[in-house]
């Protein structure tokens, strides 16, 4: 593994708008209280007249943050993902979308990477609640190299973004000079007797290892890492249902309104395929370990093996 996997994805993020502001005077960041949780006190420490830290008011960050987008500047705005999606959300959508601002929310710890903070700080429902906002594009990097990629393609995006970010660890699926574009998944592994699409830090390899599990009992799956659930890549979509006619899909949240539900929502409309949805069922979080939670759930690759599995024979009785 190299450094860079080695690092915790909060560093590539800190790292990569460090970047970013040595050749732009216009990035900001903005903080409720957590600069040490999200890793951006190096951002501070290096333009501590580009950091600003509100205390702890995130829906007041969400309005500050569209201020200083309102007279020209950047402003990366991060909390944890329950804050960012249920505590900034009316001003995000007023200060921040509603009145075309460019403000780059933040959502650290998705899902159950919150683990000990438990069922009060455990988000599965942000990406959904950002999926409604008209024009938002909402998005989750799966490794370091995607996130330094769809950070940089975030700051140069005219218009506001929601990213949810794994903050502890990190891991590298792609190539340093992989290139990424919103709205556009990338193929991990080709397959012809189901998809399996999968989103972020944690689902993405547990799809790959899903994979490999299923060849071995002749199953060929493809892997699709969907970093941008809006816009979401219809045309590959639309390409695989041709493909495989079989799909399985992976995700860190609830399964309504996020990728199960926008991956449902092109077959419904260009080609219907048989469909399974992994992910939280209509369930709160609570306090426990991450690998726990991921059994808990049923965010595991032996799960995905068994949807796939089963939509597999579905496609052939039917």
């Amino acid at each position: 593994m190299s450094e860079f996997a080695k690092l915790d994805m909060r560093s590539v993020y800190t790292e990569t708008l460090i970047e970013l502001a040595k050749e732009d005077e216009r990035i900001v960041i903005v903080e409720a209280d957590l600069m040490k949780a999200t890793g951006t006190v190096p951002f501070s420490q290096a333009f501590p007249d580009r950091a600003f830290n509100v205390g702890v008011a995130e829906a007041n960050m969400a309005g500050v943050a569209a201020g200083l987008s309102s007279v020209g500047k950047i402003p990366f705005a991060a909390t944890f993902t329950a804050f960012a999606g249920r505590k900034t959300y009316d001003q995000f959508f007023i200060s921040g979308n509603y009145s075309y601002q460019n403000v780059k929310l933040v959502g650290t710890d998705p899902g159950v990477s919150a683990a000990f903070n438990g069922g009060t700080h455990m988000s599965f429902e942000d990406g959904g609640l950002m999926r409604n906002i008209p024009k938002l594009v909402v998005f989750e990097p799966s490794d370091n190299v995607s996130c330094r990629a769809l950070v940089k393609q975030s700051a140069k995006y005219q218009g506001c973004t929601y990213m949810r970010l794994h903050r502890k660890g990190g891991q590298a699926l792609y190539p340093e000079n992989e290139t990424f574009e919103f709205g556009k998944g990338k193929v991990l592994r080709d397959g012809t007797d189901v998809t399996l699409v999968a989103t972020g830090f944690l689902m993405v390899p547990q799809a790959l290892e899903a994979a490999k599990e299923l060849e071995k009992s002749g199953i060929s799956a493809a892997v699709i890492d969907m970093h941008t659930i809006k816009p979401i890549d219809r045309d590959l979509i639309v390409q695989y249902a041709k493909k495989t006619g079989a799909f399985v899909t992976c995700e860190n949240h609830q399964v309504v309104n996020f990728l199960g539900s926008a991956v449902a929502e092109v077959l419904a409309e260009e080609h219907p395929a048989l469909l399974r949805r992994i992910g939280i069922q209509d369930e709160f979080g609570e306090v426990a370990t991450q690998e726990y939670l991921m059994e808990r759930f049923g965010l595991t690759s032996p799960n995905i093996v068994k949807a796939a599995q089963e939509v597999v024979a579905r496609k052939k009785g039917a």
